[in-house]
């Protein structure tokens, strides 16, 4: 009786580790890619931050008819404080997170708004904002003595011009607007 012998079918070891050495390079590929990406992630994380609380105070001001003021600490906090008639709430801290401050990048122009960028928070012309700076029960963002102040708070991860973010507020309306740095101009 002949004896026949069935040869299996499958990758030989050449084969398999050829596959594993492409798809490590694929792989080595992508990681580099998006490695860059991180930093603009986080630049955006912080620019939508802001731009939340930011509108979250609008919102707080409009719907229970209150003043919230509104403060820069630092180079990456921002105060919001709810103004009752017997006194003041406690106040609300947010801290940017990812290595995101408050910063203007050297040579970088101003907003297609045009509010100035003689600093990093600069609001009616003053670097943090006028004391007392607050939306109102309109929605408006006005100093202490109630006058409409407009405004930009720039911001990115130092060192990276190409993280480079912008939130503008308009006094009068208490409109929210975000920009990036696109290389050449700003992009809303």
């Amino acid at each position: 009786m002949k004896q026949t012998y069935i040869r299996e079918r499958g990758f030989s070891l050449l084969e398999l580790t050829v596959v594993v050495v492409v798809t490590m390079i694929a792989l080595a590929m992508a990681v580099i890619q998006t490695s860059g990406l991180m930093p603009n992630l986080k630049a955006n994380s912080a620019m939508y931050q802001v731009s939340g609380q930011l509108q979250a105070a609008r919102d707080t001001a409009m719907t229970q008819r209150r003043q919230v003021e509104l403060q820069f600490v630092g180079n990456n906090q921002l105060t919001m404080t709810v103004v009752e008639p017997v006194g003041i709430s406690p106040a609300t801290t947010i801290t940017l997170g990812g290595g995101a401050q408050f910063i203007l990048f050297g040579g970088m122009p101003d907003t297609p708004m045009a509010f100035g960028n003689n600093a990093a928070t600069y609001f009616d012309g003053v670097s943090g904002g006028p004391i007392g700076m607050q939306f109102t029960s309109t929605g408006g963002l006005v100093d202490a003595n109630g006058s409409p102040i407009s405004g930009t708070v720039f911001l990115g991860i130092p060192g990276n011009s190409a993280t480079a973010r912008a939130v503008t507020v308009l006094g009068a309306t208490g409109r929210i607007r975000d920009y990036h740095w696109n290389g050449n101009a700003w992009q809303e």
